[in-house]
């Protein structure tokens, strides 16, 4: 996500705190690292996480929905999710996008990692079965990711699917459309740096 010092940035649904624990390192001191979790109980494991790490001052921790994101408008260079966006109902995550390209700058980034619809077969239709029965338990499903950002109005820059347990996951950076503009370059260089 080429994440610099002095940036904004939002993690949603951070759980326990390891990527904003990362994150605070690369924004410095001159940053901010803003993080929500519907979870207390999260908000709590982060907490003491970063405060071992010293980097507490960094980031603000809020415990709440994204669906109604509690920042202003054009607030953040950058926003983050994790295995995140699939545990919304199907018609939520228009919602969430709707906010989260509410609250980026113009050419902010936005970086996903999910479950991914992308590629069928066996595994995928025991695990979609099995989540289907068992949600408690198997809580993220898989979605066409890119597919929906792209009807949320983000510019996909970098897009690529990996194998988790056998089972494809979908990771992109895209960007709110406005004026400033990052390189295909520097996106992949930060995904690196934060995965």
């Amino acid at each position: 996500m080429d994440i610099k010092k002095g940036e904004i940035v939002l993690e949603i649904g951070f759980g326990t705190g390891h990527c904003l624990k990362k994150m605070a390192e690369l924004v410095g001191k001159e940053g901010k690292v803003y993080g929500i979790d519907i979870s207390s109980g999260m908000l709590e494991v982060s907490r003491k996480r970063l405060e071992k790490a010293g980097l507490l001052d960094r980031v603000e921790l809020y415990c709440g929905d994204a669906s109604k994101l509690p920042y202003e408008d054009n607030k953040f260079d950058a926003v983050f999710m994790s295995f995140t966006l699939e545990l919304f109902d199907t018609p939520e995550i228009p919602e969430v996008l709707n906010e989260v390209r509410r609250v980026l700058k113009p050419g902010g980034r936005l970086g996903v990692v999910s479950m991914s619809k992308e590629g069928r077969g066996l595994l995928m239709r025991i695990y979609e079965w099995l989540h289907e029965k068992l949600p408690q338990y198997l809580d993220c499903r898989p979605i066409h990711l890119s597919q929906t950002l792209k009807d949320a109005g983000f510019l996909v820059m970098h897009e690529e699917v990996r194998r988790i347990f056998g089972l494809p996951i979908e990771i992109i950076i895209a960007l709110k459309p406005g004026r400033k503009n990052h390189g295909r370059v520097a996106v992949r260089k930060g995904l690196r740096l934060l995965l």
